[in-house]
Formats: C-alpha cells, structure tokens, sequence
C-alpha cells in the first residue's frame, strides 16, 4: 500500500504523510459486530485525574474481533477489507458457512472473496489457522496464542509477523519480531502470513492537532517543570536535569522490568535486541 505526501497548501499539510488506504473495501462496518467504546479521559470513579496526557479524541466504536478462530473446520468468506480505529492493522469481515459473521485481524495479501479455514483440516496458506505443531518451518505467521485457548496475543500489530524457527518436544520454536527467540507450545494457534497494512509506520501526523484527535493531549517535558513537580525540573537555563527518571523518581532507559524468577523465563532462548 503506497503513501502519498500532500501539496502544502496549508501549514498543517507541508509535512503530512498519509497512507492511500487502496485495498480498503468499505468504510461501513457490520452493525452486528460493533458495540460502544467509553473513555475516561484518565479519570477514576472519584473524577480525579490519575493518568495525564489523556483525554478528548474523536469518538469510537469497538469491533469485535474473532482472537480465538475456534471455528475449526467451517469454511469462510472474506467479505471485506475495513479500517478499524482502535489497531493499526486492518482487519477484514468473515462470512462463514453456517451464517456467522466475524472479524479477523486481516493478513497482508488477503483479498475479497478468499476462502479461509481454521482447525486441523486448514492447509498453511495466507489467513489460515493452524496449531504451531502443524505450521511449516520458516513460515511467517501472526496473531499467536501464547498459552492454548487464550485467544491471540501476539504479533497483531500492522506489519509484523513472527518466523516458525523449528519444533523441539512440545514446544514450537518461534522469532518474535523483536528479535526475540522463545518456545510456544505446540498446540497454541496462530495464522499464517503477515498483517496488513506495513506502511503504517511511514505516516507522518504533520500537525498536533491530529494527535488531539486520538486522545492525546499535549506532554510536559520533566527538564520544563519546576523541582516542586518533577525529580528533572529546576535549573538556571537549559538544564539537562540529571539522569532520566519518572515523576515518581523511578530510573528510566536501562533498568531491567522483568522479574527475576519469572516462570516463563526458561521459555526464552534468546532475549530481544535492544538499544541500551
């Protein structure tokens, strides 16, 4: 899916980036397959503020996403490529056999009118979903259980996928996108090919107010503020405000989150890459 780079005829467009959107084929949703999406603008049940930054944004409606593809066995339709605003991926609409209707986080390459299968019987092509036991080796998949009947967890997000490395026991052993090389046990589901929409990272907002419009609001730098309310404010002039940390005084960019004795631990071969 190309970009496209605006005419500035106004301040706001000099720097904006869009995606053309081309394999979109509607831009009306399946009714029975939405319901409302609340916002608390960072507020709790008392109405104080204990998330900052939030608030505002155009109004939203949920689509329900199918995560678990337990219809083994039924074949389905896809009936449409649509845009979802709660994901960067696409997701497309599912015409099953027997009558439902479902969303799927879309594949990259699915098209309408594609014929798409889960269970044991499904074939390892584009949209499918299979048992990492039976997926082939250094296939590329997404949406993947991490533990079996969780639903998919992992890999969703526009443009990514996950390589099938090789199988050892019962575990299936799998390249996250991060770099990250873990064991999965073989009888998590997950779907072959990518997904959809990879050029969601060449967009360019090009002004702020588009970030108003997803619910975000402006963000005060912790060098700006006075010592009174953050650990890095204060300082005549330009002061760099000593070593990164939250506003709580926790120590930011390098600091392992992990648990030590976490169980899942012994899981991973090898850790992601990271900057630091």
């Amino acid at each position: 899916m190309p970009v496209k780079k605006l005419r500035p005829i106004t301040p706001s467009m000099r720097f904006r980036v869009q995606l053309t959107h081309e394999e979109l084929t509607t831009n009306r949703p399946e009714k029975s397959l939405i319901e409302s999406k609340s916002s608390s603008g960072g507020r709790n049940n008392q109405g104080r503020m204990t998330m900052r930054y939030l608030g505002g944004g155009h109004k939203r409606q949920y689509r329900k996403i199918d995560f678990f593809r337990e219809k083994d066995g039924v074949p389905g339709k896809v009936a449409s490529i649509e845009y979802d605003p709660n994901r960067s991926a696409h997701i497309a609409l599912i015409h099953y056999a027997d009558g439902e209707k479902r969303y799927i986080i879309a594949p990259q390459g699915l098209k309408v009118g594609a014929s798409i299968m889960s269970g044991k019987t499904a074939t390892p092509d584009i949209g499918n979903t299979l048992l990492l036991g039976d997926v082939p080796l250094g296939s590329s998949i997404h949406a993947i259980e991490l533990y079996p009947g969780q639903g998919a967890c992992l890999v969703r997000s526009a443009g990514t996928a996950a390589t099938m490395m090789g199988k050892e026991d019962r575990y299936a052993i799998i390249k996250m996108p991060s770099g990250e090389i873990r064991r999965i046990l073989a009888s998590c589901k997950a779907t072959m090919g990518s997904t959809s929409n990879p050029d969601h990272s060449l967009e360019t907002i090009g002004k702020a107010g588009r970030n108003r419009w997803f619910g975000r609001r402006p963000r005060t730098r912790g060098v700006a503020m006075n010592p009174v309310d953050h650990p890095m404010g204060g300082g005549e002039g330009r002061a760099s405000g000593g070593h990164p940390r939250s506003r709580n005084g926790q120590f930011a960019k390098g600091a392992k989150t992990r648990p030590r004795n976490k169980k899942s631990s012994k899981l991973i071969i090898t850790r992601r890459k990271t900057t630091n």
